[in-house]
């Protein structure tokens, strides 16, 4: 994995975890990815093994069975991640459990939450994720329809949700829901709702254009009811719940796709080399060598972004800024780099067998989720404070 000026800001230690994680990956879980791949196959094998290598452990409290490690430490480990594992599609599943569903029952979970659920999340006895997502609400999510009406201790939900990650293995969600009809941000709630409760109706995996080893699906929910104690954090809390694991997701989910960066540059750098036309390496043509350039420059300025935020999360800062503004150019700077090593593998590029088609397809996503493109740069112009 190659070296970059940002290393002065890691410790040897933290180095070594994103070396152990890249060779974790790259040994592991790279066996079959393109087979798994075809078939749209998420392999709970895998899953078991990232838990063993205690991935989903990295942001937890020992107390729960995790590593209790700090955010630059987590956004080392995340690089090594996405730079090994060529399966994008499980990446992006870690990332779900880990920022949408982990996260929020760590920081707004009551005692006896945390003690039932992330343990068994941690050592991936337990799937999770999130739903926000309606059929009719995307990138507005706070007008939300589903809701969740107060029957005494308990809550009667009813609505959908699509496009949900990890959806059809999931065994817990996190569910927003409307608790308030008149309100709007301050009118939704969180909900930990567990796959076998009376009411609730998982679909099928929805066919995607890429992340195909990710199971993204839609649930229903008719006449579900949810105990008191299963709603996360106090009824309205669900905006704040919302955006602060969104921040979580893209100060640490984006720190994959600088690994596939990396990865796939490399990868760019080798053919560039071995590849012959007209008498000599294509790497010598301009052409080429300033595609490579590119790449290089949005490798290092995407570092520099997801480190920034790390170390300002670790300092208290807030970074609700600076997650967006690296949210937008990362995921755009990694579909640009996927696009690239397409044009510059030519036929090949365009082949599967060469998984560089895959790492494109799979890359267009990133502008959509976590915010689309176009959202973050509303958000950033407000966050601007002019």
């Amino acid at each position: 994995m190659e070296q970059s000026g940002m290393n002065f800001s890691l410790s040897l230690d933290q180095l070594e975890l994103r070396e152990a994680v890249a060779d974790f990956a790259r040994k592991t879980l790279n066996p079959g990815s393109l087979e798994r791949d075809a078939k749209r196959e998420f392999s709970r094998e895998l899953w078991k093994k990232c838990a063993r290598m205690n991935i989903f452990g990295l942001p937890l409290p020992e107390a729960f069975g995790g590593l209790d490690l700090d955010v630059a430490s987590i956004v080392a480990a995340m690089e090594g991640l996405g730079y090994g594992c060529r399966d994008n599609g499980l990446v992006f599943s870690i990332n779900t459990q880990l920022w949408s569903c982990e996260i929020p029952i760590l920081h707004f979970g009551s005692d006896e939450q945390k003690s039932k659920y992330l343990p068994k999340l941690c050592t991936g006895e337990l799937i999770g994720g999130h739903a926000m997502t309606e059929p009719d609400t995307g990138s507005d999510a706070f007008t939300i329809q589903t809701r969740a009406v107060r029957e005494g201790d308990n809550y009667r939900l009813n609505g959908s949700k699509i496009f949900i990650t990890n959806a059809p293995i999931a065994d817990i969600m996190i569910v927003f829901a409307r608790t308030a009809p008149g309100k709007s941000f301050m009118g939704l709630s969180a909900f930990i709702v567990e796959r076998n409760t009376p009411g609730v109706a998982f679909g099928k995996n929805i066919e995607m254009m890429g992340l195909r080893t990710c199971p993204i699906g839609e649930i229903a929910f008719n006449d579900c009811i949810i105990p008191e104690g299963n709603r996360l954090g106090k009824e309205g809390a669900g905006a704040t719940i919302f955006n602060s694991e969104m921040e979580w997701e893209r100060s640490c989910l984006f720190a994959c796709h600088v690994g596939t960066m990396e990865r796939v540059m490399e990868q760019c750098v080798a053919y560039a080399r071995a590849r012959l036309q007209f008498g000599q390496p294509i790497g010598a043509y301009q052409a080429i060598s300033h595609k490579i350039a590119d790449m290089k420059v949005r490798i290092e300025l995407s570092k520099l972004m997801v480190y920034k935020i790390a170390y300002s999360k670790m300092n208290g800062e807030s970074v609700s800024l600076d997650a967006a503004i690296g949210k937008l150019y990362i995921s755009e700077a990694l579909a640009a780099t996927c696009k690239d090593a397409v044009q510059l593998h030519g036929a090949y590029g365009y082949c599967a067998e060469y998984e560089i088609e895959r790492d494109f397809r799979d890359s267009v996503a990133a502008t959509i989720y976590s915010g689309t493109s176009e959202i973050q740069r509303n958000t950033i112009y407000r966050l601007m404070d002019l």
